[in-house]
Order: structure tokens, then sequence, then C-alpha cells
């Protein structure tokens, strides 16, 4: 680690920032899975869902930034490759034959709900670790997952 000024111990930097890593491999896993629905999506809500997920990414890329800075604020050496999310990643993989529209919200949406309690126990772990700083970025992550989780569940929630 870096040295920094910052008033948190060493040994609570470091344990936050493999925290932190664990959730950016996450992070990094979410915005590709993302990404490929919205190039892969098909069917009759095409447009709808090819746009809902663009904006999902987008706003889940900023998630990814806060949390790589938040390592680099403490010193840490941020490892943002694809080699490090797929080593990290808690995520299930996701299925790559999804076309239909329904398949990849269905896929979407279990992503969404995972990653949104990966970040539910991170807040939890921040606590007991005395970050308040980290864990309010958590919960910030949080309110947007569980948004997003939302406007992409409601395209299950319809009747069949």
């Amino acid at each position: 680690m870096f040295e920094t000024k910052n008033d948190l111990d060493q040994k609570t930097r470091v344990q936050i920032n493999k925290l932190l890593q664990d959730r950016l491999a996450d992070s990094l896993d979410l915005l590709a899975q993302i990404k490929h629905a919205h190039w892969n999506v098909k069917g009759p809500n095409f447009i709808g869902l090819h746009l809902l997920f663009d904006e999902i990414w987008k706003e889940s890329q900023e998630y990814a930034d806060l949390i790589a800075e938040r390592i680099a604020q403490f010193g840490g050496r941020v490892d943002g490759t694809i080699q490090g999310a797929v080593k990290g990643t808690n995520l299930d993989k996701y299925p790559l034959a999804s076309t239909d529209g329904r398949q990849h919200v269905e896929a979407l949406s279990h992503a969404l709900a995972t990653y949104g309690e990966l970040v539910r126990q991170a807040i939890d772990q921040c606590d007991k670790l005395k970050d308040a700083g980290t864990a309010d970025i958590f919960t910030e992550i949080s309110r947007g997952i569980d948004k997003n989780l939302w406007f992409v569940e409601a395209h299950l929630q319809t009747p069949k």
C-alpha cells in the first residue's frame, strides 16, 4: 500500500481495500454482463430493453469508479483489469446463449440481485470496521442497484 495521511489505521485500510477490490471485480463483471445483454437482446421488446440496459450500464460504470477511487484514496493499488475481474468476481456466469428479451431480463435481474446482496454485505462489513465513508459509498450503490433491479424485474412481473 502507498503511504497516506488518512487517519484509518493501515490494518483497517488493508481490510477495506480487500473488500473494495472484491466489489470492484463484481462491478466489472456486472458491467460486462449488462453490455453483453445490451448488444445481444432480440425480440418484440428489443428497443426498450436495449435502451434500458444501456442506461443501467452507464449508472453501473459510476459505481465501479466510486469503488476504484476509494481503493486509491486508501493507498491501495486498483486492479481494474478483466483478468482481475474474472479471478475475483462472485457473480454467476452469464448465459451466453441468451437472445430472447425475457432470457436477458432473467439473467440480468439475477446478476443485479446478487450484486445488490454483496453490496449490502459490504455495508455491514464497513460498519464493523468503523468506516462510515466507505459504507456510505456502498449505500449509494445499493440504492441505485435496487432501482435498476426494479426496472429490469418489472419486465418479468407481467402475465406470460
